[in-house]
């Protein structure tokens, strides 16, 4: 009886190890957040199991003091690198292996312009940022939205966290800002009580 409690507990060890692998390799491959739901198509596990494992997973990272982690948010899923290990993980994912200097070079313009029009991408970068732009499209760095003959295009969630940077403001935003100061400006200018003491 004894040998066989003992088989049944190395099947389960056996069994919760192969679960964990899966996931650590979905998540690796994925290199994105991931919901529950994703992950239960891509593994075949239970999700009660799966959010059990998940949590396992997170805290073998801990004890190992491994250089990665395992980031939750909203039930979303993301294995990560830590963040003491992002400014050689960006000088990486920026090298020449990752995306040439004219791709980094359009990235780059979309990302201060951005939401830009393609056909202005275009008409600074040249016909071969269309290449440019398709690859981030497809990878997800990039969204665009059609805008008669063209794209407006901004950069997507994925952007930042794939280069591990803040959201800032966008150039619309920015515009928009600066209309708000120059028109409190004016009023200020345009007040009553300035005029009476002038």
């Amino acid at each position: 009886m004894e040998a066989t409690s003992k088989s049944q507990e190395e099947i389960d060890f056996a069994e919760e190890k192969k679960n964990l692998k899966k996931i650590e390799a979905a998540m690796f491959l994925s290199a994105r957040y991931l919901s529950v739901q994703e992950l239960v198509e891509l593994t075949n596990i239970n999700p009660l199991l799966l959010r059990e494992l998940l949590e396992k997973l997170k805290q073998n990272y801990i004890e190992r003091d491994s250089a990665i982690e395992l980031l939750n948010k909203d039930e979303l899923w993301k294995m990560d690198i830590k963040q003491e290990y992002f400014e050689m993980i960006n000088k990486l994912a920026t090298g020449s292996s990752e995306f040439s200097k004219a791709e980094q070079e359009t990235l780059a313009i979309i990302a201060y312009k951005q939401p830009v029009k393609q056909s202005v991408i275009i008409k600074i970068r040249g016909n071969k940022a269309y290449e440019h732009v398709r690859h981030f499209i497809d990878i997800g760095l990039v969204r665009a939205k059609k805008a008669g003959h063209t794209q407006d295009l901004s950069l997507s969630e994925s952007f930042y966290d794939y280069f591990h940077v803040e959201k800032g403001p966008t150039k619309a935003s920015k515009d928009s800002d600066g209309l708000e100061e120059r028109e409190k400006e004016n009023e200020q200018i345009n007040s009553p009580n300035l005029k009476d003491k002038n």
